[in-house]
Parts: structure tokens; sequence; C-alpha cells
């Protein structure tokens, strides 16, 4: 068994409008970032991170359709945007090569952002339903 990860997330579901078009987004980015889909259903879907079991996983589930005309917005209460990191400054380009060969929205491309921290470098993207994405390379910070 390997080692757990105490205080690191285990999992994280979102749910969204359109399942197809989330996971055309979802797909491709977790794929590249070396995640597994192990579940595919008609009411959601799931990658996990980690041969062990003991990385992290995300979840789509499909939203109440009753419920699909509500859309994210990403300064009220709740999810503000989801990061990754990313190994060197390099697999954030090669992310947003593929964001763009894959058509999913590039809301600012890979740039350096000291404000954040000496050697944050980041880029940012977003998901069907307007969900903020980023992967980011900052090895100074956590």
């Amino acid at each position: 068994m390997g080692k757990i990860n105490r205080g690191g997330f285990h999992h994280i579901d979102l749910n969204v409008r359109d399942l197809a078009a989330s996971k055309a987004v979802y797909g491709p980015v977790l794929d590249f970032l070396g995640y597994a889909m192990v579940r595919d259903r008609p009411e959601g879907c799931e990658w996990d991170l980690g041969p062990d079991g003991h990385g992290a996983s995300l979840g789509l589930r499909a939203c109440d359709p009753a419920l699909a005309s509500h859309a994210h917005r990403r300064y009220a209460p709740g999810l503000h945007h989801l990061a990754w990191r990313a190994s060197s400054r390099e697999e954030v380009d090669r992310l947003h090569a593929l964001l763009v060969e894959q058509g999913i929205r590039v809301l600012d491309p890979p740039a350096h952002y000291p404000d954040y921290s000496g050697d944050y470098y980041a880029v940012f993207f977003e998901d069907p339903d307007g969900i903020k994405l980023e992967l980011v390379h900052a090895p100074g910070w956590i």
C-alpha cells in the first residue's frame, strides 16, 4: 500500500449541465495530466490519478435537469477555480497547445505571474459551464 497524502484532496465532484461537452474538456486535460477514466456512465464519469488509488479523483455528474438553467458564477459563493500542478513551464505550454488544438476556451495563455509568487507560471482556461481551470508551475509556492 502506498503512502497516503494526509490532508490532500481525495476527490472533487462537479455538477455539469452537458456531460458530453464537459467530458470533451476534462477528458483530454485529465489524460494529459496522467489521470485514467475509471467510470463512464450516463449519469456521470470519473478519472483517478495514481495507479495505487492514493492520488486524487475528479468526477463529473449530470446536474438535475430542473437546475440546468442555473449558470456558474465565479464570484458567487462556491467554486472560483480549480488548479492542477505542472512539473515544468514546458508542461504548461504543452497543455496550452492541447487546449488550442481541442478548441477548449483559453482565458489567459501561459504567462509568468510574479504577483502570485516569484516563479508562478500558468495557463487559465474554462469548461463549458464557465468554471475556471488552471495548470500552474510554481515550484517555490506550496
